[in-house]
């Protein structure tokens, strides 16, 4: 084709991507990843590493600041990246249904995209602890060092086990929208209150449901457009309400005032941070719409927010082993806290996220979204997809409990390709004979 041809070809796909983008709501998108963007800041903040004579030290000096608990009510954004999330899953459902999908297909295309970048993680974690531990790497220090690397890991089960509840989630809310509310709300209570009464954190878990799936929830009415019919006043007052009712909460010694303790498991606190944080969404949604008319924010979000899953599942084995480096070439290291230190902080974020995108350059093969179904050709039955998230969920669950060690790495790298490799199989549809 000559380049004459081609000009009007090229031409028509910049319309297309126009209109994709002037049909998108871009202040999700800039939501989604801001909470990136936040979440690896503070982990580069609360990681502080020195070098002394009595060998290397771990300290987190953000948490040692007189404001800190104050600044989590604001810096706890994951009640928020949840609610982003049931935006996306709202879209992304009606969509499935509008091309003839469902359930299954839905569910193995989400578990397929959240989790098929976690297996170049889960491979490298086994492999480095494994020569670590064979190294003769003091215990106390691999397992510092193990906990930091596998913290972030507990989104995958969590956001995993609201991808699978989706389609069953959207027919409640399409049936009964603040009737699940108010269920959510009065599951999440009951699991904290189980919790308090028997003192066993473990029965916390069972708020893996509740809490996300109603911070989810709040996602399906921003997809409906009820914030948006709502009065700035309104919004403001609500959010107040939700701050407001937080007081009393974390002050009675049952829910702590730390938004970060009471997130693993989730506690009750979340479920009303989520109520706030997409009412002021809502508030400056105006703005932000404006700030995403511009070429530069486009690009920002669109570099940043399309690898924004590797990005968060490597930002903290890749600050470890950047610190690591550093130690080796013997970089000088200013004190964890002091002025030098926090100047420093925007340099490492900057360095960080720059390290993290060309590692999800390099693992792009692992971001490819599960293929549309064919005509005649349908997702496995749901005990095969009951298997394949097991596989998928269960190592990250399994960190989420026992901390990430060699053995639960192994577990993982084994375990989530089996598990991808199941959500990619296809089966005819029902009525088609195989030939």
């Amino acid at each position: 084709m000559s380049t004459k041809q081609s000009l009007p070809v090229q031409a028509n796909r910049a319309q297309d991507v126009r209109g994709i983008i002037a049909k998108r709501d871009l202040v999700v998108d800039l939501i989604r990843t801001a909470c990136v963007v936040l979440v690896v800041f503070v982990h580069v903040t609360m990681v502080g590493v020195a070098a002394g004579p009595d060998g290397i030290a771990v300290t987190s000096p953000l948490q040692e600041l007189p404001w800190y608990v104050t600044a989590t009510w604001i810096g706890q954004v994951m009640p928020l990246f949840f609610v982003v999330g049931g935006f996306a899953s709202a879209v992304g459902w009606r969509s499935t249904v509008a091309r003839g999908g469902g359930a299954r297909d839905y569910v193995a295309t989400r578990l397929v995209r959240l989790f098929r970048p976690a297996i170049p993680l889960f491979a490298v974690l086994a492999i480095g602890l494994g020569i670590a531990t064979a190294l003769g790497t003091p215990p106390e220090l691999l397992a510092e060092v193990a906990f930091g690397i596998g913290s972030p890991l507990w989104f995958l089960a969590a956001y995993g086990i609201t991808q699978c509840c989706v389609p069953f989630m959207v027919r409640l809310h399409e049936r009964a929208p603040w009737r699940t509310l108010g269920a959510l709300l009065l599951l999440a209570a009951a699991v904290d209150a189980m919790r308090f009464a028997t003192g066993a954190a473990e029965v916390g878990l069972l708020n893996l449901g509740p809490v996300w799936l109603f911070a989810q929830q709040i996602g399906f009415l921003w997809a409906d457009g009820w914030f948006a019919r709502r009065s700035r006043i309104l919004l403001v007052v609500v959010a107040a309400a939700g701050y407001a009712l937080l007081v009393p909460m974390t002050s009675i010694g049952l829910w702590a005032p730390d938004m970060l303790q009471d997130l693993n498991p989730p506690m009750l606190p979340l479920a009303v941070l989520a109520i706030s944080q997409a009412c002021l969404v809502q508030v400056v949604h105006a703005p932000l719409t404006r700030l995403m008319r511009t070429r530069a924010a486009q690009g920002t979000v669109f570099v940043l927010g399309r690898d924004g899953m590797t990005i968060y599942l490597w930002h903290l084995p890749l600050f470890i082993a950047l610190n690591g480096v550093a130690l080796f070439v013997g970089v000088p290291f200013p004190d964890p806290g002091s002025a030098p230190w926090w100047a420093t902080r925007a340099v490492a974020l900057v360095v960080l996220l720059g390290v993290a995108l060309a590692v999800a350059r390099g693992l792009r093969w692992f971001d490819r979204p599960l293929p549309r179904l064919l005509p005649g050709a349908d997702r496995p039955a749901w005990p095969v997809l009951a298997v394949a998230a097991l596989c998928t969920i269960g190592p990250a669950f399994v960190v989420m409990q026992l901390h990430l060690s060699f053995g639960v790495a192994v577990l993982g790298a084994l375990l989530v390709p089996a598990g991808v490799w199941l959500l990619t199989k296809t089966v005819p549809a029902p009525g088609v004979a195989r030939i």
